[in-house]
């Protein structure tokens, strides 16, 4: 297959590339590298740099890349307090580009796109674990966008054919086995890595955001899943698409949730470090459990997450934070 992957530069982007490309498979990918990585890229891949909201760009790509099977749409702004900041930008990048991304998907005869989406896209959820056929009433600008995305597939596919597969998921995380590749994003928002600077020296300790939830500890049950265990997924919806199936939402997780403190302990196991953690008050906007039902995407797509143990999560995480502390700025100054 020839897959074009939008954000390929990116965290679960560069990951997927990995994994199609181990897999055999054709990869083109299109990054305008405003968060994504060159460092990142495969060198089997072939890269565009450039734009999805410039249509003459994406024009040229599809006449260049004849053959595209399909599309894995990874390009998106993705920080909750930004766009809550400047919901102008995400609603611009995100909707504004996927809507000329898939006017020139149309144009050309391209008509199976895989989504990455977000379980942002439930908001505070009724109950737990969440399962695709729950209430979508997002409560931030950016889980908003990507909701307003699947519906622009949905609507383009009644008027087009255009079939896709909408995959929501939840915290993605860890490393590839090889070390090579990771999670660098500036500013960094997630658990796991924000923990990790500790023992890495770039931050003194890691805070807790509230310990009085109706948890087993006090703290935030969040659900992990390993990006290599998304990236597969992507690629069995791909196949999902190419065998003739309708269009589709699933969600990602692990089924299993992990309090804040767990995943604190955790991390002082493997690295073997003292990590300093520090007791704050809650966020607003936190729900005290947030769990997938991965059911759906078991039984239909045949996926299995392979990575699911937190040690083993966390054990991958180090082996990149700890072996490049500067993220792809530590690539750049050892290839120097």
């Amino acid at each position: 297959m020839k897959i074009l992957v939008l954000g390929g530069a990116g965290y679960i982007g560069s990951h997927t590339v990995y994994e199609l490309i181990d897999a055999g498979e054709e990869v083109v990918i299109i990054d305008n590298l405003e968060t994504g990585h060159i460092e990142a890229v495969h060198p089997q891949a072939k890269f565009y740099k450039g734009d999805l909201r410039d249509k003459d760009f994406v024009d040229s790509v599809l006449d260049q890349e004849k053959d595209i099977d399909a599309v894995i749409h990874f390009a998106a702004n993705s920080l909750v307090g930004e766009s809550m900041v400047d919901p102008l930008k995400y609603y611009d990048n995100n909707l504004c580009g996927t809507k000329t991304m898939v006017q020139s998907l149309v144009e050309h005869g391209i008509d199976k796109i895989v989504f990455s989406s977000t379980a942002a896209t439930y908001g505070e959820p009724e109950k737990v674990p969440i399962v695709e056929t729950d209430r979508t009433e997002p409560t931030n600008t950016y889980g908003e966008t990507k909701l307003s995305m699947e519906k622009m597939f949905k609507w383009v596919g009644r008027a087009h054919g255009l079939r896709y597969v909408s995959l929501r998921y939840f915290n993605a995380c860890g490393a590839h086995v090889s070390g090579q590749i990771g999670e660098d994003h500036n500013p960094e928002t997630h658990l796991i890595p924000l923990i990790l600077q500790v023992p890495n020296g770039k931050r003194e300790a890691i805070s807790i955001f509230g310990t009085d939830y109706d948890t087993k500890d006090g703290t935030c049950v969040r659900d992990y899943i390993h990006v290599t265990d998304l990236a597969q997924a992507h690629i069995l919806a791909v196949k999902y698409l190419m065998e003739g199936n309708e269009s589709n939402i699933f969600n990602l997780g692990n089924g299993v949730g992990f309090t804040v403190k767990e995943v604190i302990e955790t991390a002082r196991k493997v690295t073997g470090k003292p990590i300093k953690a520090v007791e704050e008050g809650r966020r607003a906007g936190d729900p005290a459990v947030l769990i997938a039902s991965s059911e759906k995407a078991k039984n239909i797509l045949g996926w299995k997450p392979e990575h699911a143990d937190l040690e083993e999560i966390i054990a991958s995480a180090w082996k990149w934070h700890s072996s490049h502390p500067q993220g792809y700025c530590s690539v750049q100054k050892e290839d120097k």
